[in-house]
């Protein structure tokens, strides 16, 4: 071989190197980057990533599903459907289909708790001061015992009428309902059905406390889901692996109001109007479903550990308590 045949051999094997160096550096790169749509709804952030470039595109229609049932369940929002049930004044309404399903659900919840939790406990929270938006405080001093007996006594979930297929009817005008415990859990179960429908693999969808995961990360390896320390929530005290799973956190620290220097959480006690007081500071679910996981999240702060054996084991469900 002549010494111009070797040199040209010699640059063409570092041209080789150098490409094959960039076509590495492009696969990691694609590999490694994520595609995140961040909006605010349900009065929390909402945050959904997936790993692939091709799946981009489906963000922008799950920022506009969170939209949509924004609109359906929010109970401040001026013609929602629960905006318009509150508003009905005992009157029959027609909800979309969604939100009557919806409704069926959370009524099963209440009547398998007694009440423990209840979809009209609306007036409670609101006297309260947690029936604001965002950072807006719309009480400024304590209830008083009086203010809670009275917001008590419309606190009912069997006067919520149901009749197939979309009609509802609170048989107590005063009634108001409140579906804080079990919509966003509804949402994210919804929003995985959409991205799995068009072919997502790898996904993380964040509703606050409501985290559910799609398959595992493009790595194969399971998601790292921390659990906030409940005493200093800018810890983590503890983390789960988890696919394919839903992660839901309910606990003490997550709305609050402050009345005197003393704090009051979002959590109620349907018997005695005032915070549910048990020891318990959160709980947190890992289940298939969301809904389920974000309704038994808010059920086992309130049963507490030992009461909530039965139905954790009903719907499959683990159950972490601090």
């Amino acid at each position: 071989m002549n010494k111009k045949n070797k040199t040209i051999i010699q640059i063409l094997i570092i041209l080789a190197v150098f490409v094959s160096f960039l076509i590495c550096i492009f696969f990691i790169s694609k590999k490694d980057k994520i595609y995140t749509k961040d909006c605010y709804c349900f009065d929390t952030y909402v945050s959904i990533t997936v790993y692939k470039n091709k799946d981009e595109k489906y963000l922008d229609d799950c920022i506009r599903l969170c939209e949509k049932y924004d609109k359906l369940f929010g109970k401040n929002n001026e013609g929602s459907d629960i905006y318009n049930i509150n508003s009905s004044n005992g009157e029959e309404v027609t909800v979309d289909d969604e939100t009557f399903y919806l409704l069926k659900r959370s009524l099963e919840f209440c009547e398998e708790t007694d009440g423990a939790v209840d979809i009209t406990v609306a007036p409670l929270t609101d006297i309260w001061g947690f029936n604001h938006k965002g950072n807006e405080i719309s009480v400024t001093k304590k209830p008083e015992d009086n203010e809670i007996s009275d917001a008590l006594r419309v606190v009912d979930y069997k006067k919520v009428i149901l009749k197939e297929p979309d009609t509802v009817k609170l048989e107590d005008p005063e009634a108001r309902i409140d579906l804080g415990f079990i919509a966003k859990g509804y949402i994210a179960d919804k929003l995985k059905e959409y991205l799995v429908s068009n072919g997502v693999e790898s996904a993380i969808i964040s509703l606050g406390g409501n985290i559910v995961v799609i398959g595992s990360k493009p790595d194969k390896t399971d998601y790292n889901i921390g659990i906030k320390d409940p005493d200093n929530t800018g810890d983590i005290i503890n983390s789960i692996k988890v696919s394919n799973r839903s992660v839901v956190t309910s606990g003490t620290y997550e709305r609050f109001v402050e009345y005197d220097g003393v704090r009051y959480h979002h959590i109620l006690d349907t018997k005695t109007g005032y915070p549910v007081n048990n020891g318990i500071k959160s709980v947190t679910i890992l289940s298939d479903s969301s809904l389920e996981g974000d309704a038994l999240s808010t059920v086992c702060l309130i049963l507490g550990e030992e009461r909530s054996k039965d139905i954790l084991k009903k719907y499959n469900a683990e159950a972490i308590f601090y």
